[in-house]
């Protein structure tokens, strides 16, 4: 795990991250046939880094039904969501009876999951899947929980890293269209970034996006 934690942290985007994340699932929790995570965009789901179809299949399916335990995990409904386990998919849930019964028919046999979040942010759920009722147990429940919270601290790293590179290099865009502007129309660097600003707002650009044509 401590290996694990390393190796999230060394990846060099976000998208690796959490295909490691996701990966790292399958290798160490045991029962883990498949793992992907689900992010919320108010009813319509996005699977990140899925494994497996299957797990492609399910959170379609918990969308196009609008209930599954995944979406409740995502959505943090309450303290007591942020993990899920159901041990035997075969049997009947009152808690999702669309969702139980159909979810079977492409190969699941249980599931678990775990809300992804750091103190400030929340990301969606990580979710494992089983093609045999009662693959999971209290220790793969247990590893899960750990595998999720080291997920989440590189998650939010990977995104912080890639929103400060954003940054940095639409600084240098913009620095650039200035540096034209100043030098052929003789202008000061506060008119330059006046000219820049008003040509975002009269054509409803970004100022990155006017800085790169500019350039």
């Amino acid at each position: 795990m401590a290996s694990m934690a390393r190796d999230l942290l060394a990846q060099d985007s976000v998208d690796a991250t959490l295909e490691r994340i996701t990966a790292s699932a399958t290798e160490l929790v045991r029962g883990c046939d498949a793992a992907g995570i689900l992010v919320l965009h108010d009813s319509k789901v996005e699977t990140l880094a899925p494994t497996h179809e299957l797990v492609t299949d399910s959170d379609l399916l918990q969308q196009r039904l609008g209930e599954g335990p995944c979406f409740d995990a995502a959505a943090h409904s309450s303290q007591c969501e942020r993990v899920f386990r159901i041990s035997d998919l075969t049997a009947l849930h009152q808690r999702w009876p669309a969702f139980a019964p159909q979810a079977r028919a492409p190969g699941v046999g249980s599931m678990m999951g775990f809300l992804l979040f750091t103190e400030d942010e929340e990301f969606g759920a990580l979710n494992f899947y089983s093609r045999k009722p009662g693959a999971f147990t209290e220790d793969s429940e247990t590893a899960g929980l750990l595998l999720a919270s080291h997920a989440a601290v590189a998650f939010s790293s990977a995104r912080t890293h890639a929103q400060m590179e954003r940054a940095v290099a639409t600084r240098h865009i913009i620095g650039e269209a200035m540096g034209i502007l100043m030098c052929a129309h003789e202008l000061t660097e506060e008119e330059a970034f006046d000219v820049l600003r008003r040509s975002s707002q009269e054509s409803n650009l970004k100022l990155r996006e006017i800085g790169s044509m500019k350039g």
